[in-house]
């Protein structure tokens, strides 16, 4: 496909991913949150362009008095710190709710969201988004690396 037409969008809910990984659990832990989403952030940039991803991780800014913050990594990976106030969830159903007419109009064939907060994932599905456990993430990113090392 080409790198125009992304195969999937992938919404990311950034901390619950964090939270669920044991490996950016503990860069958390040892070297701080803005390690943990540096890490993410690389380990999605290969693994988006893998896959053919339109990845967007998504970050809580509701404890922060900022305005929401969208940053282009490459073609195919953002990240977005949402409004103060405003969850990842939220931000993440609003993307959802978006993207339905684009699915229904066949411009994209998938929409996935990454999180393993149960609510959200029924929340998501209504929305015909297909949902995957942060835990299912980490195995296609971990199985994505191998493949690619095989390919080159």
């Amino acid at each position: 496909m080409s790198r125009f037409s992304p195969q999937a969008v992938l919404l990311v809910d950034g901390y619950n991913i964090i939270g669920a990984w044991s490996c950016l659990k503990k860069t958390r832990d040892t070297a701080g949150l803005e390690a943990a989403r540096c890490e993410l952030i690389e380990a999605l940039t290969s693994y988006s362009a893998f896959a053919g991803y339109d990845t967007q991780i998504v970050f809580d800014a509701q404890y922060q008095n900022t305005c929401s913050n969208r940053e282009i990594i490459t073609e195919l990976l953002s990240v977005h710190f949402t409004d103060f106030g405003q969850t990842a969830d939220t931000y993440i159903e609003k993307v959802c709710a978006s993207l339905r007419s684009t699915i229904a109009q066949s411009l994209i064939s998938r929409m996935i969201v990454a999180t393993s907060d149960r609510p959200q994932q029924l929340m998501v599905q209504g929305y015909g988004a297909e949902w995957m456990s942060a835990h299912q993430l980490c195995y296609e990113v971990q199985a994505s690396v191998c493949r690619a090392r095989q390919k080159y």
